[in-house]
Formats: C-alpha cells, sequence, structure tokens
C-alpha cells in the first residue's frame, strides 16, 4: 500500500500522527542541484501553522522544519530529503473522552472498521496535521518549478455566502497575504472574517471555496488516459482534509452553457494535457467538524451519547487551506515537467 506516497517521478511519502512526536516525510526524484531556500520552506510553513490568528485554532505549534538528508552546501544532492517537524503543543488529555466515540463527520468510525485499531488523539493520521508536511513538499517543488517559470497563486474565493467575483485576471495576488483570510480583496475579506467570528462565537463553524491560479504552463503536461492532468489535480485536491468537490474554471456553470459558448473558454488543458494557457480551478471545503456545540454521537458499543467536543479547532479552514491547495498543486506540476521530460526522445 503506498497511499501514503504522492506522485510517480517527484515522490513525497509523509508519515506520523497529530498527537506523535512528530511528523515528516521524505522528498525523492528531485533534480540535483537545485538551490535550495530553507527560509522559504519555513515562510510557506508558517502559512499554514495554527496560531496564525485570531479566526485560527489556537493550538500553538512553531512547525519548525528539520532537514535530515538529501542537502548540501545550499544545494539539493538528488538523493532523498528526509524531514521532521516536531509536535510540541499537543494536549492529549483533550481527546481522552473520545477513547470509545465517534465524532459527527469525522474518520472515527470508518477507521475502526477498516483497521480495528486506531489513535483517537486529534485524529491521529487522519489529522490535517499531516499537510503540513505536504507544505514542506510542495515548497521544494515551487523551487523547482520557478526554475521552468510556473507560478501557482491559490487565494480564498467565497465564505459561506460571501463570496470573491473578481476575474482572476484581474486579481493582485500580492494582497492574498495581506489577509488572515487569504482573499485579496479588502473589502470581501471584512465580510468573510465576519462570517467566520460569528461563527467562532456561537461554537460553529463555516466553509467555502478556494481559487488556484497556475500560471507561466508550458504546453504538453498530462499523460492520456487516467494521468491526465486535470484528473490528477483533482485527485491532489480531493486528498486534502475537508475537501467536497473540485472544478476546472467554471466547470459546473458549463453545463448551462451551449457548446458554442463552452468552446470559447480556455481551462488551461484540453485532452487531459496542458495547452500553455494559466490552469484554473476551484476546490471546495466543507464546515469544520468539530464545533463547540453539543452533538448527538455514537461509541463504539451503539450507544447514542451527546458530545461536547474539546480541544482547539479552527472555526473554518479555509485560511490554512491555502498554502496546503497550493503545495499539492505543486507537487502535481513538478512530477508533471520530470514525467513529460521522458515522454519523448
Amino acid at each position: 500500500m503506498d497511499s501514503n506516497t504522492w506522485g510517480k517521478i517527484f515522490r513525497l511519502t509523509t508519515f506520523g500522527e497529530s498527537h506523535g512526536k512528530a511528523i515528516g516525510g521524505i522528498l525523492d526524484g528531485c533534480p540535483a542541484g537545485l538551490e535550495f531556500d530553507e527560509a522559504f520552506v519555513q515562510k510557506e510553513m508558517n502559512r499554514r501553522r495554527p496560531g496564525q490568528s485570531d479566526i485560527t485554532t489556537t493550538r500553538n505549534e512553531s512547525d519548525e522544519v528539520e532537514f535530515l538528508s538529501g542537502l548540501f552546501e545550499g544545494k539539493t544532492l538528488g538523493t532523498p530529503l528526509g524531514f521532521i517537524i516536531r509536535n510540541d503543543d499537543q494536549r492529549s488529555g483533550d481527546y481522552e473522552n473520545l477513547k470509545h466515540v465517534y465524532r459527527p463527520g469525522h474518520a472515527d468510525a470508518v477507521w475502526d472498521r477498516k483497521f480495528g485499531f486506531r489513535d483517537h488523539r486529534g485524529g491521529g493520521r487522519s489529522s490535517a496535521r499531516e499537510t503540513a508536511s505536504r507544505v514542506v513538499g510542495g515548497a521544494i517543488a515551487k523551487m523547482l518549478l520557478k526554475t521552468y517559470g510556473i507560478r501557482i497563486h491559490a487565494y480564498v474565493s467565497k465564505v459561506k455566502h460571501v463570496e470573491l467575483k473578481t476575474p482572476y485576471q484581474d486579481i493582485d495576488f500580492s494582497l492574498t497575504e495581506k489577509s488572515i483570510v487569504r482573499c485579496p480583496d479588502e473589502a470581501i475579506s471584512d465580510k468573510m472574517i465576519a462570517v467566520i467570528e460569528s461563527a467562532r462565537n456561537s461554537g460553529d463553524s463555516v466553509g467555502g471555496t478556494i481559487d488556484c491560479v497556475i500560471s507561466g504552463v508550458e504546453a504538453g503536461l498530462g499523460d492520456p488516459v487516467f494521468d491526465k492532468l486535470d484528473a490528477v489535480l483533482a485527485h491532489a485536491m480531493l486528498s486534502i482534509n475537508a475537501t467536497r468537490g473540485f472544478e476546472m474554471f467554471r466547470g459546473f456553470e458549463s453545463t448551462g452553457l451551449m457548446g458554442s459558448e463552452n468552446n470559447t473558454i480556455t481551462t488551461g488543458i484540453a485532452g487531459g494535457i496542458s495547452d500553455g494557457h494559466a490552469i484554473v480551478f476551484r476546490t471546495a471545503f466543507k464546515p469544520v467538524s468539530t464545533i463547540a456545540q453539543p452533538q448527538q454521537a455514537m461509541t463504539n458499543s451503539g450507544e447514542e451519547i451527546t458530545l461536547e467536543a474539546k480541544g482547539r479547532h479552527d472555526p473554518c479552514v479555509l485560511p490554512r487551506a491555502v498554502p496546503i491547495v497550493e503545495a499539492m498543486a505543486a507537487l502535481v506540476m513538478a512530477d508533471m515537467v520530470l514525467r513529460m521530460r521522458s515522454d519523448r526522445i
């Protein structure tokens, strides 16, 4: 089983649990001689880390990355890049009451049915804590993509009913990081923050969408039949915790168009292969399942109970999910770039 590994040439394997000693990964297939910027990796990690603003979880992890192998004198060696991220602020006692309880909306019950044994502390391996390792891999992928002129920008486009409708061509991506919700429009950002704060104050949560734009892409990336570029991007995005939908550009809107109208829309991918234009996609995220309100739950013995969750959780995952979306997009594109180099003589 290699469900813990992503990619065919540029391959990331992640390991660790939410409340274990550390999480980490092994990145293989990165070419030798790539100028390595550890400060950039840490900057990407800081975008995902908990406790970064008033609308995120208060879990306080430094998320400092320690590289164990694959580097020498500031460059990649072409050998596996091993790294760990230590867990410093676990409060496993917050989850002791969940040892025999299946939380609504979580993977607790299905994990027990599949494996017969689980780590109930924060969800263990199924926790979004695992995505920190993806961000490390994605940061390295971004370094590689930069040498090919490929850039990736994601931003929050919708929180509940508040939506940014500005065409991506008119968005100043430099404004994204100036918003704690990571929406590059100040007026819309303020409305989104108000919605998230309202949900938090009522002990509830909200979802929304993240848009991602990949520019500078050469034509020819992607492989028929099962590894079409859009199919692989969909797989990557739907592997992120709390995702519930994926569409290329305005994919679902296209169902209401005539063929003559739809044929004029460029999505950056045709027949599963990049055409040289910008690639635009959207990923939908559900409201966080753990909320500070009483909920009906089931124990592993079949008893119905009222659950009042403890612990520290985001009222909305979207702000911290933006770097995760970018990371997975970068991993896909880095792998596809390297695969294309072996497609023909």
